[in-house]
C-alpha cells in the first residue's frame, strides 16, 4: 500500500491560493464528481496523501490519509475480519467502483444498505485532521470514541462535501464481520413492503438491509446461525443465494435500476411513509426511509411532495447541476451553514457552489 504524506505540500498550495483568492476545487478520487453542484476552480488533488497511519485491530479503530483507496482500506480490514459497517459506496460518474478514496467517502457522508442497522458514516468518524481556510492544519476528535474534545467538529466534516476544509486525516471506528449473513426474498406489493419492513425492524431481529425493487423484497440478516434460523422462522421467504452480489449492486448502484441517464432523485422520507404520488420508478432501500425516484417531473414538484411527507429530496444524479442540488434550507439553518463556512472557510475558496449557490 502506498504511503506519502503531502500536507505540506497542499497547506502551500492553499495558503497560495488564499493570498490570490483563487479557489479551490478538492479531488480524491474524482468518484463523486456527478455528486453536488458544479463548482469551479483550481485543482487541488489529495490523491497522493495516502496510507495507513495506525490501526489498531483490537482497539477497532483506524487512521488513514485522505487519498488513501477504499478498497485498499476494505482489503486491510477484511484481513482481520472487519469491516466498515456503514458500507460507504464506491460508485463514480460512470457507475464503476474505481478510483473511491477514504476522504471522498467521508467528505460526500454517503452511506449503503447497513445503515438503519448500524449507523451512518458519520456515526464511526472519531477524528479529522483538515486543512482550513486559513491555511490552517488543525485536529480533532481522537482515535477513541470516549475522546470527546472537538468530537462533534470531525462529525461535523462528514458530508460538507469539502466546502468546510481539505481532509488530510480520518480516525474510523470499525467492526467484526458478521458471522454469516443470509438474503431472503419475498414477493408482494409496495404496500406490503413498507408494512412489512418497519414492523420487522421493531423486533429483535438481526437486520441488515431491506430493500423494495417494485416486486420482491429483500431481507439480509447478520449474525449467529442459530439468530439466522430463528429470524427466517419468523419472517419466510425464499433463501436468496446472490445475495452478496446484490448487496454490493445496490450499495455501488451497478443494479438495473440506476443503470440510467434519467434523473435520478434521493428521497429521505419517514421510512413508513406511504408511497409518494408520484410518476417515475421508484426503489426504497434503508427499510423505507430512503427512496430512490427516476422521473422527469419539475424539482419544485418533487421537493414539495416529500416535504409535505416530512422528508427531503436531493438531485442525486442527472438533471441540472447548475440549479439547486439539495433540499432548500430554512433560513435559521441556512444562517448557521453560513456561519460555518465563514468561521472555516473565510475566504470562500473551498469547494465553491458545491452544496449551495452562495456558500
Amino acid at each position: 500500500m502506498k504511503d506519502t504524506d503531502i500536507s505540506a505540500a497542499l497547506q502551500a498550495t492553499v495558503q497560495e491560493n488564499i493570498a490570490r483568492r483563487i479557489p479551490l476545487k478538492i479531488v480524491g478520487g474524482n468518484s463523486k464528481a456527478f455528486y453536488g453542484r458544479s463548482t469551479h476552480g483550481e485543482h487541488l488533488s489529495v490523491a497522493n496523501h495516502c496510507g495507513v497511519i495506525n490501526y489498531e485491530p483490537t482497539e477497532l479503530c483506524i487512521t488513514a490519509r485522505a487519498g488513501t483507496p477504499l478498497a485498499d482500506i476494505e482489503a486491510l480490514l477484511t484481513q482481520q475480519g472487519q469491516s466498515l459497517p456503514f458500507e460507504p459506496p464506491h460508485f463514480s460518474s460512470d457507475f464503476t467502483p474505481s478510483g473511491t478514496t477514504l476522504g471522498g467517502a467521508i467528505a460526500s457522508g454517503l452511506s449503503g444498505p447497513r445503515r438503519p442497522y448500524a449507523g451512518s458514516a458519520r456515526d464511526f468518524v472519531l477524528g479529522v485532521k483538515i486543512l482550513n481556510g486559513k491555511g490552517e492544519i488543525l485536529s480533532f476528535g481522537g482515535q477513541v470514541i470516549k475522546n470527546v474534545a472537538g468530537f462533534d467538529v470531525s462529525r461535523l466534516m462528514t458530508g460538507s462535501m469539502g466546502t468546510l476544509g481539505v481532509l488530510l486525516e480520518i480516525s474510523l471506528k470499525v467492526l467484526p464481520q458478521p458471522e454469516q449473513e443470509q438474503t431472503w426474498l419475498l414477493e408482494c406489493d409496495v404496500r406490503t413492503a413498507i408494512h412489512n419492513m418497519n414492523t420487522w425492524a421493531g423486533q429483535a431481529l438481526p437486520l441488515s438491509g431491506a430493500v423494495f425493487d417494485g416486486q420482491h423484497l429483500y431481507i439480509r440478516l447478520s449474525g449467529s446461525a442459530a439468530a439466522l434460523r430463528v429470524a427466517h422462522e419468523k419472517l419466510g421467504g425464499e433463501l436468496f443465494g446472490a445475495g452478496a452480489i446484490f448487496w454490493e449492486s445496490v450499495r455501488n448502484h451497478s443494479a438495473a435500476f440506476f443503470q440510467s441517464n434519467a434523473p435520478l432523485w434521493r428521497l429521505s422520507v419517514p421510512a413508513a411513509c406511504a408511497p409518494l404520488d408520484l410518476a417515475g420508478a421508484c426503489f426504497i432501500d434503508w427499510g423505507g426511509a430512503q427512496r430512490w425516484l427516476k422521473t422527469d417531473v419539475a424539482a419544485e414538484l418533487v421537493r414539495d411532495r416529500v416535504a409535505q411527507a416530512g422528508g427531503h429530496a436531493t438531485l442525486f444524479r442527472g438533471g441540472d447541476h447548475h440549479a439547486d442540488i439539495f433540499h432548500p434550507l430554512s433560513a435559521p439553518i441556512a444562517a448557521l451553514h453560513r456561519r460555518l463556512k465563514n468561521e472555516f472557510d473565510p475566504h470562500g475558496i473551498f469547494n465553491p457552489g458545491r452544496m449551495y449557490q452562495d456558500y
